[in-house]
């Protein structure tokens, strides 16, 4: 009799152990749910289409509220709601995520350069925004790798956009590839034009068969900060290279 009412306790005890451990990792979920959904959320940096800015194993967080809420910021893209909630417009040098107008699902990282209404060229690999050069100044070369992961120095530039926004973009194959030349592209209302700061690097709005013009309801948040990075021939799970393969320096980098 004693051990059966001894047993009995322990089963008790047991099963409302198990309810509370079930209990913290459910709020713990939620928690991190709601922070990913409202909040912040982490990206890495797979392609070269923003060096010098940002490059291949940088990893970073986003502000979600930057601009707003839409279907997109929610996990899957559930479509709870159509356009923006709490929504404030992405400002011209704003590197933002954003769901690519294509299938509206593919996460894209681009700078904002041109604005609902704006028209936007590139004449000589010179940017154009409303028949206006854009101020680019030239500064020391960036040491970046080409096609054949050869080491390489190529052009880099301070460019100045009309706000004043000043950030670094690079012309690996000079001012005359495919893209440094364009027609004029006006930029529909409700929508913004994107580029990379790797100019000939880069799939962007100046290509609409794969990004286009994007809706302000595609984006997802903004490039806040770099919180961790690692060089791209490493892999972030190998620990034990990390003293010679992390970038220390990009640490807690602030994206401008």
């Amino acid at each position: 009799m004693a051990r059966a009412d001894m047993g009995g306790k322990t089963k008790v005890k047991d099963e409302g152990g198990l309810w509370e451990t079930i209990k913290v990792i459910v709020q713990a979920l939620l928690i991190a749910l709601v922070i990913r959904t409202l909040l912040f959320q982490p990206f890495n940096i797979p392609s070269g289409s923003l060096i010098p800015t940002l490059l291949v194993g940088d990893y970073l967080f986003t502000t979600k509220y930057s601009y707003g809420y839409s279907r997109y910021s929610i996990p899957g893209g559930l479509p709870l709601f159509q356009g923006r909630v709490w929504g404030a417009e992405p400002k011209r040098g704003d590197i933002a995520v954003f769901k690519t107008p294509k299938d509206n699902s593919t996460d894209f990282i681009k700078r904002v350069v041109g604005l609902p209404g704006d028209e936007v060229q590139m004449v000589g690999g010179i940017l154009h925004i409303n028949g206006k050069p854009v101020q680019r100044k030239r500064i020391e070369d960036f040491v970046t790798s080409d096609l054949y992961n050869r080491q390489t120095a190529v052009p880099q530039y301070i460019e100045t956009l009309p706000n004043g926004v000043s950030h670094r973009v690079i012309e690996a194959d000079g001012d005359n590839s495919y893209w440094d030349n364009t027609n004029v592209y006006k930029v529909p209302p409700g929508h913004f034009f994107m580029m990379g700061d790797n100019r000939d690097r880069s799939a962007d709005s100046r290509d609409d068969t794969v990004v286009g013009y994007v809706p302000f309801e595609n984006f997802v948040g903004r490039a806040e900060i770099i919180f961790f990075s690692i060089d791209e021939r490493s892999s972030a799970w190998k620990i034990w290279d990390w003293p010679w393969s992390v970038r220390w320096n990009r640490l807690f980098t602030v994206i401008r």
